[in-house]
């Protein structure tokens, strides 16, 4: 059996599309297990690039299985809004590609007027929500009052569920947010309508998975997002609204744990984050806005300009620990061509003491000052780079501190933004 995870080891943003495109040349299987639309993968094939958020970076390969697991909040315009985008690309979507679980929630249009007036109402502590309605769409989910894509294919039980929670949603829309009431008939009918074009793609994909890893076929579970943005073990409150971490993949899939046999963490050369939140090693200087243009550190569904700041090791280290991460792909080192001089955070002073690991108060984290080790920096060449020896030296120093630090390999490097811009050090 061979089946193994790529999540985000950071606050996401790290190049995961791109490594799962390139890891999944090697896989039958592609599996999104956590998140929904709110998330943004950018791939480079030859000359076109792709924006995808909510399937599978697989998609782009003709002979994968592509598959939207139980644990990730779909919303249907988005999804058939991104096929349609696919496919005006020469990218076929067609249910023989794609699969989409029977037992994933449904974003209804009241949960995106809730993400916005909520967020709205949370003034300057705000949490900085996306507002696609995922939050919202998790939180139905586990009061109970959710609607699956299940409920959608049964007509009489959609429109029965739709009724009860439009009524709810609009007293709390209209009575308590000050928002206008939303029509019943609008969103049946046009639920209707995506019912139809979605019926095909509907599967138990638990079963899917199952099956094909016990073909011994090798299947690649694809995260959204990073690990710091995890509900239970990111930077509460500024994190997303589902399991980001290795141990969301079970929960997200219907796949035992112990059917996963390796974990590839996707590290950025340096750190990045969207919106709100601590940043111990965020640059608010020229470096930092130099990073960010060199880099183009925008995001892929908001557009909105990313924090930027040295690589911090606490974060990677805490990362293999909580996930269980068995190799390293780093990412964007060629970000960092044309650097003097680059510093890499090794641990935080807290308290009169040095610590090596990523607090779970925010009250606390504020009072960390990290402590740098400082390295020589490389040349723009290390973008023709194909091989592990072609490396500049100062590069491969580098990386050995990463894995030195968290007694985990460096498996892949990446030096651009293309499939060939990829090296394989050892096997992940």
């Amino acid at each position: 059996m061979s089946a193994f995870i790529i999540l985000g080891a950071q606050w996401g943003d790290e190049g995961k599309g791109k490594m799962t495109d390139y890891l999944a040349e090697d896989a039958k299987v592609v599996v999104r297990f956590q998140g929904g639309n709110n998330a943004g993968h950018t791939v480079e094939v030859g000359d076109k690039q792709y924006k995808l958020h909510l399937i599978p970076s697989g998609i782009l390969y003709d002979d994968k299985i592509n598959i939207i697991g139980n644990g990730v909040v779909v919303d249907p315009q988005a999804l058939f809004q991104e096929i349609d985008y696919l496919e005006g690309l020469g990218t076929k979507v067609t249910p023989d590609k794609l699969a989409i679980s029977d037992r994933a929630h449904l974003i209804m249009p009241y949960h995106k007027i809730l993400d916005s007036l909520k967020e709205k109402a949370r003034g300057k502590n705000d949490i900085g929500t996306t507002g696609k309605g995922i939050g919202p769409c998790y939180t139905d989910k586990f009061e109970r009052s959710g609607i699956r894509v299940c409920d959608l294919m049964h007509k009489e039980v959609f429109e029965e569920k739709l009724k009860e929670n439009i009524n709810m949603k609009n007293d709390y829309i209209t009575k308590v947010l000050g928002g206008e009431a939303l029509n019943f008939d609008e969103i049946f009918n046009t639920y209707m309508e995506y019912a139809d074009r979605m019926r095909p793609f509907v599967k138990d994909t638990s079963v899917v998975i199952y099956d094909e890893i016990k073909k011994d076929n090798s299947v690649l579970f694809e995260g959204a997002q990073g690990m710091l943005l995890d509900i239970d073990y990111g930077t509460y409150p500024y994190v997303t609204s589902s399991n980001t971490t290795a141990g969301g993949v079970s929960s997200g899939t219907g796949i035992g744990p112990t059917m996963i046999s390796k974990a590839i963490g996707i590290a950025k050369a340096y750190t990045t984050r969207v919106g709100k939140g601590p940043f111990p090693t965020e640059l608010n200087d020229e470096t930092g806005d130099w990073i960010r243009e060199k880099g183009h550190e925008y995001g892929v569904t908001t557009g909105r300009s990313r924090r930027c700041g040295w690589l911090d090791l606490v974060i990677l280290k805490t990362t293999t620990r909580v996930s269980g991460l068995t190799s390293f792909a780093v990412t964007k080192i060629d970000t960092l061509a044309g650097l003097e001089k680059i510093k890499v955070c090794t641990g935080y002073k807290f308290d009169g003491k040095v610590i090596d690991y990523f607090p779970a108060s925010l009250e606390d984290l504020a009072k960390c000052e990290p402590i740098y080790e400082e390295f020589q920096g490389w040349g723009e060449e290390i973008e023709e780079a194909r091989s592990y020896e072609e490396l500049p030296e100062n590069a491969k120093i580098y990386l050995k501190k990463i894995e030195e630090f968290t007694g985990t390999k460096v498996a892949i490097v990446s030096v651009g933004p293309k499939r060939d811009q990829t090296i394989r050090v050892g096997t992940i």
